[in-house]
């Protein structure tokens, strides 16, 4: 089956048509940046203009950073608050006339790494965390996922965890690797000291920098 999965992040929205069996792309990734916290509406334009792009009529898969109910957006911690209890599924079918699917971004990332990547064949526990904007998510057991774990939150020192070890805090904090990679690394102990799993994966642009 071929889809063209969107993803929605906190500095651009990305895409390209992916075949479901194999994890392929089928083109290259059109990439476009986001200055700003856009509206739901706004969103929507920018999804229609990325849909054109490939001249695209299929389904559509849309992955969001925050928690996904249904149709509706429950949290929306780093994008605008006027996606908080929105009907995506609805907003963004009307504007690309397709039919669309709405899942957490990290999710979606951990159903790609369970059945074709770095999680493929690995029975038991796997975490995958993606460090952008924010830290997003998936936790599997025996291949099955628990959506919506939102690790990201986990407090520390009173705050939610990405406020201190995503990239963005990184960026924003002005640390050097090696700073921010201790402040990581304390993090992930506490999450592995919980849930004890068989693999963690780390995903997100920055899993490319160093």
């Amino acid at each position: 089956m071929k889809i063209l999965g969107i993803d929605i992040g906190g500095s651009a929205v990305k895409g390209a048509p992916v075949d479901t069996k194999t994890g392929r792309l089928l083109a290259e990734r059109h990439r476009i940046a986001t200055d700003r916290k856009l509206s739901p509406q706004e969103m929507a334009a920018t999804i229609k203009q990325l849909a054109a792009h490939f001249n695209w009529t299929g389904p559509i898969g849309i992955g969001f950073p925050g928690v996904i109910h249904g149709p509706r957006i429950t949290t929306s911690a780093n994008l605008h608050k006027g996606f908080i209890g929105c009907d995506a599924v609805k907003l963004f079918a009307k504007a690309t006339g397709c039919r669309v699917a709405l899942v957490n971004d990290a999710d979606a990332a951990g159903l790609a790494e369970v059945h074709f990547g770095a999680g493929r064949g690995i029975t038991g526990t796997i975490l995958l965390l993606t460090l952008g904007t924010g830290v997003g998510s998936a936790l599997f057991c025996n291949g099955r996922l628990y959506q919506n774990s939102e690790m990201g939150h986990l407090p520390i020192r009173g705050k939610s965890a990405e406020r201190f070890v995503s990239a963005a805090a990184k960026d924003r904090r002005k640390l050097s690797y090696k700073e921010w990679g201790k402040e990581l690394r304390d993090y992930i102990g506490t999450l592995e000291n919980i849930l004890w799993p068989e693999r963690i994966i780390i995903g997100g642009g920055v899993s490319k920098d160093y």
